[in-house]
């Protein structure tokens, strides 16, 4: 969805990190995350239908919330957040939707992305796993910006 401050994009599957690639012989290339490409083109393809404008070119602002399934084993009565090496490192997370934001045509390329902000955390009940992804033109006041 096209708002007047930028672009809200939902998506709904399983979020998967964006993994390094491992030489398989013969000069090919693999993930080492399994379901990371999969999950990469699900995000694209909700970008892209989710917005039909020209790609930002400009310095953009990119925020992002990465929401993981809670594990079976997890306590019932309260939550907890997702710190686990099956979640997925955060910084994988963003280069994996980021990634995914050129291909769909949000972003002309992701070396525009000025202000990056994201956080992971697991579904509450009635939620499903997925991402919400904000995008938006960067504007002079982001430089201003208190990061404490």
């Amino acid at each position: 969805m096209t708002t007047a401050t930028g672009i809200r994009i939902t998506v709904i599957g399983t979020p998967k990190p964006k993994g390094s690639l491992k030489h398989i012989g013969r000069g090919r290339l693999v993930e080492q995350v399994t379901g990371s490409t999969p999950w990469r083109q699900t995000v694209a393809w909700a970008a892209r239908s989710q917005h039909h404008g020209d790609p930002i070119a400009d310095p953009a602002v990119v925020l992002f919330e990465v929401r993981v399934a809670l594990p079976k084993s997890a306590p019932k009565r309260r939550i907890i957040w997702p710190a686990t090496r099956s979640s997925g490192d955060i910084d994988k997370h963003a280069r994996n939707i980021l990634d995914a934001l050129v291909d769909g045509g949000i972003l002309a390329d992701d070396s525009r992305v000025v202000d990056l902000r994201g956080r992971k955390r697991h579904c509450l009940p009635g939620e499903q796993p997925g991402a919400v992804i904000c995008v938006r033109p960067a504007t002079d006041t982001d430089l201003t910006g208190d990061l404490s």
